[in-house]
């Protein structure tokens, strides 16, 4: 990519997209778009294909997708796997047709099977059952993935795929239902802190492992590979660390400095149990995370409070 190269940013509003494009102007490319749902609806073949005629977008960063948690993901199943899907075969098949130099697809770690050998290595990917809470996403998402490769292997196409681990940072979904655990504890122990509630409910039991990743961080690995990778692989890309739900909670509950109590409510799932990605891949390309999590847990709360 060069400083004027045409570079569109698909979900530039949102926690990925917004960071791709901010990492994106502070290292000095100018010519970057982007387009609200209300001005360009990636579900509709008819409009994404006009779009591209009419922009001829040189690189292409896919990190637009419907998206939410685990009750999200449990609840509406088919809204996630038509929603996602169409975006992704409109998108790809659109940076095909009209000549896209190089495109990002942005995928997601809960691609990988529920039961799957920790820490996860990419080639784990399809090697057994996924997990049922959040199927009909994963299965979008590796068909999003798989399509690069395809596209890769039949038509010479520079298209590479991230898999991000869980995501946090500024313009997140604060949402108490169908949010994803980090914004949503965020938002609970604020709430709690300013009403003096005595305490607040952590969904399941705490005991699951989760890792979590500054989508400054996210944002960095994808233009990193946009400008240093060329290949048919797939990359994970998270810290390589984990912490408990409960460990989660703790923290964000010491720097939102709520002094009430934490309450598990078990009748909530848990989801995977672990879910830990093997980093190395892309560590050995020259990449890797700089943000630690307290500190981006830290400058998110700053953000989310200036906000509302």
């Amino acid at each position: 990519m060069k400083e004027r190269s045409k570079i569109y940013v698909a979900g530039h509003r949102g926690l990925v997209g917004s960071a791709i494009v901010r990492n994106l102007k502070s290292k000095g490319y100018k010519n970057i778009i982007g387009k609200t749902h209300s001005e360009l609806d990636l579900t509709n073949q008819t409009n994404v294909r006009e779009f591209f005629l009419k922009e001829k977008p040189e690189y292409v960063f896919l990190a637009a997708a419907k998206v939410g948690g685990i009750n999200a993901n449990n609840t509406y199943p088919a809204d996630f796997i038509y929603g996602n899907l169409m975006i992704e075969c409109n998108v790809i098949k659109a940076a095909y047709d009209f000549g896209v130099k190089k495109l990002m697809f942005l995928g997601s770690s809960c691609i990988y099977p529920k039961n799957c050998p920790q820490p996860i290595r990419e080639e784990y990917l399809l090697s057994d059952y996924l997990e049922p809470t959040n199927e009909a996403y994963a299965l979008a998402k590796i068909a999003g993935l798989k399509m690069c490769q395809y596209y890769n292997k039949q038509y010479g196409t520079k298209f590479i795929s991230v898999m991000p681990t869980n995501l946090y940072g500024p313009n997140d979904d604060y949402d108490l239902e169908n949010s994803h655990v980090l914004p949503a504890l965020l938002r609970k122990f604020h709430e709690a802190k300013i009403n003096n509630e005595p305490y607040v409910e952590v969904w399941g039991t705490g005991k699951p492992l989760r890792e979590f990743l500054h989508v400054y961080d996210m944002a960095d690995a994808c233009v990193f590979l946009m400008e240093n990778y060329e290949g048919n692989d797939f990359f994970n890309v998270g810290t390589g660390k984990e912490v408990t739900i409960k460990e989660l909670a703790e923290m964000i509950k010491e720097v939102v400095e709520y002094e009430g109590e934490l309450r598990f409510n078990i009748d909530k799932p848990d989801g995977t149990l672990r879910k830990l990605l093997d980093v190395s891949k892309l560590e050995k390309l020259g990449w890797k995370y700089k943000i630690e999590l307290e500190n981006g847990i830290e400058n998110t709360y700053e953000k989310y409070v200036l906000d509302i």
